[in-house]
């Protein structure tokens, strides 16, 4: 899927029809993502025939698209805004100001859309040419960017880049959620504002979020500009808002798309309590003080998706590199429900805490890593549960750190099977493939539910051919072994 293969017919912008004026301050939850990536996804639509020749998709599909898009941002302005700096103040802002617009390209691909649905391992750059670029400079950034892609006569591609500063998962899928309701629902394009369902209605009231002792604004900003150290030559001040150049990881990778059933899950999750008792957690030497937990009668999805993905990713790394003996592997919690107060499910920003799996470097490729993993994630995330979010936070970061000395290959996680991305219908059918393209700028994992079986779990990645190729054995040979 080359991009000589894509045609643009049109960039154009899309705005809300009549938003006022709005700044909305950014907490610490944000500020540490000021000059991440964005996160990048496409979703994949099939259409009839009828719908997806390139006379009726631009001059019908598309407009009903962009009206809707309007419509939402009504909804959601800050999303049309920019990132800005306010001469004076100590942290940045949303902006959002009458006539600011979301960036939309229009293209046609010739590709094969097969292809692209299809979820074996192929060339990493092929998606790229389906997501759109989100701008930034050291002023300001944009907070949003849309692509949407025709293959003639077999359907479309949306591709959307978020600031990551600006929303997290659950609230960038609360957007497109919005629009896709709006899409299906409203046939009246005069009315100018039509109204949402109460619960994918945004909750930008910041003052909900309670900053902890230890933990504030300052402390966001300071892990941000520590971050910039690692790109030597990028502008280091503190009030440059550039999003930092997180190459993607193209040459000689590969992308494939994984699956977990249920009864995989279910193999999975009896494998964990029946050696429960027998495997210790390898704990790292900075973690004396964990908590001891007893067995669980149940574990989640979430971890025994990411403990399994992400050993058998360091098996076969280690299996292809025999130097590569080292790994981490972080993940963030959502915090609304877990916040004293609880705040509102539909939020909108980033409410996630970042942790690590507290275990040696080397538990991940132990014959029975993927126990140990699993019962350190369980064990932490218990942890977060009992103790409050911000319990021993202030050590995250330190933990990292004592990582990057040890040279340990950090994995990390992005997105959620709680999103529920495969239900968006935006009026022709459900997604035909959900793709985290931005796993491809680090070494991530990429969670959705899954499109087909419910209660299982889909899960992209991307690395090198023959370690995608040793890791497709293992992962798939592992839930066959009892």
């Amino acid at each position: 899927m080359a991009s000589h293969n894509l045609k643009i017919h049109e960039k154009c912008t899309v705005a809300p029809p009549s938003a006022p004026q709005t700044s909305l301050p950014l907490v610490f939850f944000d500020l540490i993502w000021i000059r991440i990536h964005p996160v990048e996804r496409i979703f994949f639509y099939s259409l009839p025939v009828t719908h997806s020749s390139p006379s009726i998709f631009f001059t019908q599909v598309v407009p009903k698209l962009k009206t809707s898009l309007s419509h939402t941002l009504q909804h959601f302005p800050p999303l049309a805004g920019n990132v800005t700096w306010p001469n004076g103040s100590s942290h940045p802002v949303v902006q959002y100001n009458p006539g600011d617009a979301v960036s939309v390209v229009l293209a046609e691909s010739e590709a094969d859309f097969d292809h692209a649905l299809d979820n074996a391992p192929k060339e990493a750059s092929e998606s790229r040419c389906l997501v759109p670029h989100l701008e930034s400079s050291d002023s300001h950034a944009s907070i949003m960017a849309l692509q949407i892609t025709l293959f003639p006569n077999r359907g479309f591609a949306l591709g959307i880049s978020t600031h990551h500063a600006i929303l997290d998962g659950k609230s960038s899928t609360l957007f497109i959620k919005a629009w896709a309701s709006l899409c299906k629902t409203n046939d009246d394009d005069s009315v100018s504002s039509p109204s949402l369902a109460p619960e994918l209605e945004p909750f930008f009231d910041r003052t909900v979020i309670k900053n902890p002792s230890g933990l504030g604004v300052d402390e966001s900003l300071e892990y941000a500009q520590r971050l910039t150290k690692r790109f030597p030559g990028e502008n280091s001040d503190k009030s440059c808002l550039k999003l930092l150049p997180f190459r993607p990881r193209l040459e000689d990778h590969v992308r494939g798309t994984f699956e977990l059933t249920g009864a995989d899950l279910e193999r999975l999750k009896n494998r964990v309590l029946s050696k429960w008792d027998s495997v210790d957690i390898i704990e790292a030497e900075s973690n004396s003080n964990s908590t001891v937990f007893s067995k669980p009668t149940r574990l989640s999805t979430f971890v025994l998706t990411c403990a399994y993905t992400v050993v058998c990713i360091a098996k076969a790394m280690h299996g292809v590199e025999k130097e590569k003996n080292k790994f981490g592997w972080g993940f963030t919690v959502d915090c609304r429900a877990r916040m004293e107060p609880p705040i509102p499910e539909n939020y909108f920003g980033n409410c996630l805490m970042g942790s690590l799996a507290d275990v040696k470097p080397s538990a991940f490729i132990e014959k029975e890593g993927f126990v140990i993993i699993a019962k350190s994630i369980h064990n932490k995330i218990k942890e977060i549960s009992d103790n409050g979010v911000f319990h021993k936070g202030d050590e995250t970061g330190r933990k990292y750190a004592v990582l990057a000395q040890e040279k340990a290959e950090m994995l990390g996680t992005s997105g959620s099977n709680r999103f529920g991305v495969y239900q968006f219908d935006f009026g022709w059918g459900k997604p035909s493939k959900v793709e985290i393209t931005s796993v491809d700028r680090a070494l991530t994992i990429g969670l959705a539910d899954h499109r087909n079986a419910k209660g299982g779990v889909e899960i992209g990645i991307v690395l090198k051919k023959p370690v995608m190729e040793l890791f497709g054995t293992l992962f798939r040979g592992g839930l066959s072994d009892e």
